[in-house]
């Protein structure tokens, strides 16, 4: 029931950041950026999250065994990166950076995640 209730969210949150997002072309992906970031509910936050999270999970399953070097993938560095982390200190951290950087909420969402919590998680987690 649970794992219903994320996919739901999920979707939810792909179809409200896709109508806000000013779609142009359907071969385009929208880029999440701390505007819309900071416009969103929380279940809708946690939903994209989520939605990381499982792209993580299919790159990692596909390897199964023998998961990619860091030259071959940045997932093995997400990991490390953000060791100890949850969605929640993630959204949290990701809401008290755009609240902190108002002149930066055009930055994507996962670049502030990778620069501001993956870069400075690899150098703590050795």
């Amino acid at each position: 029931m649970r794992a219903l209730r994320m996919g739901t969210l999920a979707f939810a949150a792909c179809v409200a950041l896709a109508t806000t997002s000013g779609i142009s072309r359907a071969d385009e992906v929208p880029m999440v950026t701390g505007e819309q970031w900071m416009q969103s509910s929380e279940q809708i936050k946690k939903a994209y999250l989520v939605g990381i999270a499982n792209a993580y999970h299919v790159e990692a399953a596909f390897h199964g065994s023998t998961p990619p070097s860091d030259e071959q993938s940045l997932i093995p560095r997400f990991a490390r990166g953000l060791k100890g982390q949850t969605l929640d200190t993630v959204r949290e951290g990701l809401d008290k950076w755009y609240a902190a950087n108002p002149d930066r909420v055009n930055q994507p969402v996962i670049e502030t995640i990778w620069f501001e919590m993956v870069v400075p998680g690899l150098q703590r987690n050795k």
